[in-house]
């Protein structure tokens, strides 16, 4: 039966299944011989873990005496500019925490994703961090329970793991205020697929700030489109046919808004004398390089794996269990030339 649950065995498993405590068996497992473990239940706790399919490292972070010093970071999004942001936050961080950070890239590939832990887990590493390159629910495989875990930019479908997820409300709300402090009422909102954690919250912070400005909200001003330029063009095309044409556009991403330039463009109207735009995501070869350049709101890629790295640190330090929970990082304006 070896191998048979492998992925969720711990301690209490082997206890059941020998009969003795789970104080023996943590003893055996991390080799403590200043015990009374006798030699013959020492040989039934260990043949009861090779069975069991049972992770001898997964012990190890128990003790501080048999810590690694090394982390791991699961990642989808290693190759891409966001990602490369929350690398270098989760590794600077773990630097200062006096952890070594080991990075698997997944591809978004669940096999691949199995294949990493269990690869960081043989190194003995004494957490993981998982990111995501879009802010969804996720189920991470069950061996992600056998070390402490930290979930950045997605939440755990279970709830059990904890995670750092961006603003995205406090995000839509921002871009959408700044349009009316710049003396914009009749506002047009192309958003990202409705059925995304992303959509909900910006959406909902766009309703709040003209809410707050005494604006009613209009149904008609909303559209959803994929997250692409075609997708923003399509959009931006729909509203600007409205016989009361919005005077200014916020954009679900920065790619959305491209399309919107063109489509824009397209009818002789100029940006921002005409139509301003503001983004969401400050994807910098997207935004900066825009004509006018893009006024856009930030996704804190580097202090999301910053937050992820600074609280795994502080629960491998105090050697406690981390609380599942959800910690929101603010998404900053970033002002140029649109508006």
């Amino acid at each position: 039966m070896a191998g048979d649950g492998a992925r969720a065995v711990r301690m209490g498993d082997i206890a059941q299944r020998v009969g003795v405590s789970r104080t023996a068996v943590s003893f055996v497992l991390n080799n403590r011989d200043d015990t009374s473990v006798s030699p013959a239940t020492r040989a039934r706790i260990l043949r009861a873990a090779e069975e069991l399919g049972y992770r001898p490292h997964a012990a190890a972070r128990a003790l501080a005496a048999q810590r690694s010093g090394l982390v791991g970071l699961v990642t989808e999004i290693v190759t891409s500019p966001f990602g490369m942001e929350t690398v270098k936050g989760a590794q600077d961080r773990s630097w200062r925490e006096g952890k070594f950070l080991l990075i698997a890239a997944t591809e978004g590939n669940p096999e691949f994703e199995q294949a990493a832990m269990e690869k960081l887990l043989e190194q003995r590493v004494e957490g993981l961090i998982y990111a995501s390159g879009s802010h969804r629910e996720v189920t991470l495989p069950p061996i992600a329970l056998d070390v402490p875990t930290i979930l950045v930019h997605c939440f755990d479908a279970h709830g059990r793991l904890p995670s750092i997820v961006p603003d995205e409300e406090g995000g839509g709300h921002t871009a959408t205020r700044h349009l009316i402090e710049a003396g914009h009422r009749r506002i047009g909102f192309i958003n990202l697929e409705p059925d995304t954690a992303a959509a909900r919250g910006r959406l909902a912070g766009y309703r709040r700030a003209l809410t707050e400005a005494g604006v009613v909200p209009e149904d008609g001003l909303v559209v959803s489109v994929d997250s692409s330029a075609d997708g923003g063009y399509l959009g931006a095309c729909a509203l600007l046919d409205l016989a009361d044409r919005p005077t200014a556009f916020f954009c679900g991403t920065d790619r959305i808004a491209m399309g919107a330039y063109d489509a824009i463009k397209e009818r002789g109207l100029s940006i921002p004398a005409d139509v301003a735009v503001v983004g969401f995501d400050n994807q910098e070869l997207i935004a900066a390089y825009l004509r006018p350049k893009l006024t856009t709101v930030a996704l804190p890629f580097h202090e999301m794996g910053t937050r992820g790295a600074e609280m795994l640190g502080t629960a491998l330090a105090a050697g406690q269990p981390i609380v599942p929970g959800q910690v929101t990082v603010g998404c900053p304006l970033v002002e140029r030339s649109s508006v």
